[in-house]
C-alpha cells in the first residue's frame, strides 16, 4: 500500500461504511431518523473515533438525533465489533456536521452578490 494512504484512514472509511449501514439496518430509535455519515476522524491509537453526521430538520432534531446516537454508541460499537475483524474497535463519538449547512449558505451569498441588480429588480417584480 502506498505511504501517502495510511491506515488510519482506511480504517475511518470501513468504520464509515459499516456505521452507515448498522444504523440504517438496526437502530430502532425514533430520534435517529435519516442520518448520513459524512467524515469518520480515527484517533492514531485507534481507542477513540469522531463520527460526523447530516440530518435534515431543525435544532431541536438535530440534538434529538445527536443524542440518540451518542445513546446507541455502544450497540453500535458491538456490532462493528461483530463486522470489522480489528483488534480493537473505538469508542464512538458522534458530532453533527455543519459544514454542509454552511456551504449551502455561503453558496446562496454568492449566488445573491454575483447576480446583476438588474436580474435582481425584475425577479422582485415578478413576485
Amino acid at each position: 500500500m502506498p505511504r501517502d494512504f495510511p491506515r488510519t484512514l482506511r480504517v475511518a472509511e470501513l468504520i464509515q461504511r459499516e456505521l452507515a449501514e448498522l444504523i440504517r439496518l438496526e437502530v430502532k430509535d425514533p430520534r435517529v431518523g435519516m442520518v448520513t455519515l459524512t467524515e469518520v476522524d480515527v484517533s492514531p491509537d485507534y481507542s477513540h473515533a469522531r463520527v460526523y453526521f447530516t440530518i435534515l430538520g431543525n435544532k431541536a432534531q438535530i440534538t434529538a438525533a445527536t443524542t440518540g446516537l451518542n445513546h446507541a454508541a455502544g450497540y453500535l460499537r458491538s456490532g462493528l465489533a461483530h463486522r470489522l475483524a480489528l483488534r480493537s474497535i473505538p469508542h464512538l463519538h458522534f458530532v453533527y456536521d455543519e459544514s454542509v449547512e454552511r456551504g449551502v449558505r455561503l453558496s446562496h451569498l454568492i449566488d445573491q452578490a454575483v447576480t446583476p441588480p438588474s436580474v435582481k429588480r425584475i425577479s422582485k417584480k415578478r413576485r
